[in-house]
């Protein structure tokens, strides 16, 4: 017997994969207040491919620099809107605060991979504090 497919049912491969996460950048970018020079410099891509981005024209590719630094920065989205109660104003206060612990601002940080990736252990960190 030939198994049946529903027509309806969603694709789950890296194309489908890649459009959440590119819908996901954009509308955490969105929440954050983000200009696109800065989400720009955040991925490492251009601020023209940003704007695409936002207007749904263009998609993350998996395998690429972009995409992994798109998955840290909805990681950190996710870590701050769990400790903020989803306060968006709060999050991106925290974004535009200097920040001792991590020695800078965050939203200066986040714009270096090193900077991204401490800021992300640092918001886990404070997350899943005991």
């Amino acid at each position: 017997m030939d198994p049946v497919i529903a027509p309806d049912r969603p694709r789950r491969g890296p194309s489908a994969q890649a459009e959440v996460l590119s819908k996901a950048v954009a509308r955490a970018a969105a929440f954050l207040e983000l200009p696109n020079k800065t989400l720009a410099r955040i991925l490492g891509v251009s601020e023209s491919s940003v704007s695409r981005l936002r207007n749904g024209e263009y998609v993350l590719a998996p395998g690429r620099k972009e995409f992994e630094l798109a998955q840290m920065f909805i990681r950190l989205f996710r870590s701050l809107d769990a400790i903020t109660g989803s306060d968006d104003t709060t999050s991106g206060s925290w974004l535009r605060a200097h920040n001792t612990a991590l020695r800078g601002t965050p939203i200066e940080l986040i714009q270096t991979i090193q900077g991204l990736a401490s800021a992300v252990s640092y918001v886990d960190s404070r997350r899943a504090k005991i």
